[in-house]
């Protein structure tokens, strides 16, 4: 198993331990608990654990929704084949779970949802893919 990257070779193919998709999963949780977090501080909201949870919980299920539908844990580091449908997932079944429970859905907020939640949870895949990178060449 490469420890950079978290990968064990079987048969020829790559799999990815079980310690690798629990930081990956961990991350992509901790990057939408900070855009709640950023979200209710921009907009006076008192500093609850409860209020923080109830802003995020939507997106936090559409999170959750999307890692099992793509089937993250296949390769949760990868941009286009994770990054990009876990984000859409926290966006838009985020929205839709807002809009079911009453709660904003203005288009100025899902523009903003959508570009820091793309930021957030796209972007760090692709750091952790440079840093990857890099680390392979010069471990040659």
């Amino acid at each position: 198993m490469s420890a950079a990257s978290g990968l064990r070779r079987r048969g020829g193919g790559a799999s990815v331990s079980g310690r690798t998709v629990a930081i990956a999963l961990a991350v992509d949780v901790v990057f939408v608990l900070l855009f709640a977090g950023i979200g209710r501080s921009s907009h006076a909201r008192a500093e609850t654990l409860l209020g923080l949870l109830g802003t995020a919980w939507p997106f936090l299920a559409g999170l959750g929704i999307a890692w099992l539908a793509v089937l993250a844990a296949g390769r949760p580091l990868a941009i286009v084949r994770t990054g990009l449908p876990v984000w859409a997932g926290a966006v838009v079944i985020g929205m839709l779970l807002r809009a079911a429970t009453g709660a904003g859905t203005a288009p100025s907020f899902i523009v903003v949802t959508a570009v820091t939640l793309g930021v957030f949870l796209v972007g760090w895949r692709a750091i952790a893919a440079l840093v990857l990178r890099l680390r392979a060449r010069t471990s040659r």
